[in-house]
């Protein structure tokens, strides 16, 4: 390696004499211009002899390297960015703010993501667990049936109003909350779950509490099974409801000319 890296640098230098500095002095107001004055020195170069041996560096190309090349690949390179993810609970991993689905069992564990402009790859232990058409729609999730647990398998033949009927068993707020759930959620697995585990809560607390606290979580505009169980945890659900703030009265001063004023109907009447 040593060997090889001397070589590299003094093929550098050898450059840097016959090219770059053969060039330095002359000015190129195009690209084309520069790329072929290079060439000709580039040709050049590679066909001056050697000094302590036959031929040259074209020739050497020619009898070692070039019957050893293999032709380009069919396909043309595609850069790709490779990052390191977690497999979230939800089986998705993001890729510049889009969810694309892994097979359920990697759940919490590390992949290596390839992203390229069409396709985003994923891998385990280097193997390839999915490939997805990359999307660019921010907030999304591209999801394979296959990635899918059974249990959410299942979930495709439910719908949110399936959901919403059995929270209106409980209470209007329940099923309120369910619709405020599901329409915020960009996955829908994400927000059956949620509505799920809202549903779960029913079995330790009674209904008139669950539906109190889902009122309660509308009211503060904090819609997640999360926040539910937390004001279950805490009897918020048992506190009375703030009072509504009366509206003030318009302010009254000779110095407010109100709305007639700017009625375009009749010209205003300076005070």
């Amino acid at each position: 390696m040593i060997l090889d890296k001397a070589k590299v640098e003094a093929g550098v230098q050898v450059v840097e004499r016959w090219i770059l500095a053969a060039l330095r002095k002359r000015k190129f107001f195009t690209l084309a211009e520069l790329n072929q004055a290079i060439a000709e020195l580039l040709t050049r170069l590679n066909e001056r002899p050697f000094r302590k041996r036959d031929g040259c560096r074209h020739s050497l190309f020619e009898l070692l390297d070039k019957p050893v090349l293999h032709p380009l690949p069919a396909e043309r390179y595609q850069y790709g960015d490779w990052e390191t993810h977690r497999v979230n609970i939800d089986y998705h991993v993001a890729v510049d703010h889009h969810w694309y689905s892994v097979p359920y069992q990697l759940v919490q564990q590390e992949v290596e993501v390839r992203a390229t402009a069409a396709i985003v790859e994923i891998f385990h232990r280097g193997v390839r667990v999915a490939s997805h058409a990359r999307s660019h729609v921010p907030h999304r999730a591209t999801t394979v049936t296959e990635h899918r647990p059974k249990a959410h398998q299942r979930y495709l033949e439910w719908t949110p109003s399936r959901l919403v009927d059995w929270a209106h068993k409980i209470g209007p707020a329940t099923a309120h909350l369910f619709e405020k759930i599901m329409a915020s959620k960009p996955h829908p697995e994400q927000g059956y779950r949620s509505c799920l585990g809202v549903l779960r809560l029913g079995k330790e607390y009674s209904p008139a509490r669950l539906e109190a606290a889902c009122g309660r979580a509308i009211e503060f505009n904090a819609c997640s099974y999360p926040s539910v169980k937390s004001i279950l945890k805490c009897n918020l659900d048992s506190l009375p409801a703030e009072p509504a703030v009366p509206p003030q009265p318009p302010l009254n001063h000779p110095n407010i000319r109100g709305s007639e004023y700017f009625d375009p109907g009749e010209p205003p009447t300076l005070q």
